[in-house]
């Protein structure tokens, strides 16, 4: 079972993104902030995680940032799910080391196209 880790501070997008992924057949982790990412891949690889950029603690690049620091994580497919849409945002993400950036709001069908893309 492929597994995903969703980190988000926002209650509804989590709830709305862990019913449609585990309804898929994934095996769900939830994050609601940078710190907790990082302590849930001390002892999980998720194939992919969902990581939101505007976060209490600890930012989505700052996590990103750390992600990409540690070998045993290498493989792991990071998406960016913001609502910043700005073309140097974007940017940015994609040059922190980000497999793919969704803009929010963003359809539940196309964000589960892109992950099982990038999962192929």
């Amino acid at each position: 079972m492929k597994k995903i880790l969703i980190a988000d501070d926002e209650h509804k997008i989590v709830m709305t993104l862990e019913y449609a992924f585990r309804k898929a057949g994934y095996e769900i982790f939830i994050a609601r902030d940078g710190s907790e990412v990082l302590e849930i891949l001390k002892t999980q690889t998720p194939d992919i995680i969902l990581l939101d950029i505007m976060m209490p603690n600890v930012d989505g690049y700052t996590t990103l940032s750390e992600i990409r620091k540690n070998k045993s994580l290498e493989n792991v497919k990071v998406i960016f799910l913001s609502a910043k849409t700005g073309e140097n945002d974007i940017k940015k993400g994609m040059d922190a080391g980000a497999d793919a950036y969704v803009t929010k709001p963003y359809s539940i069908k196309k964000l589960t196209e892109k992950v099982e893309e990038l999962l192929q």
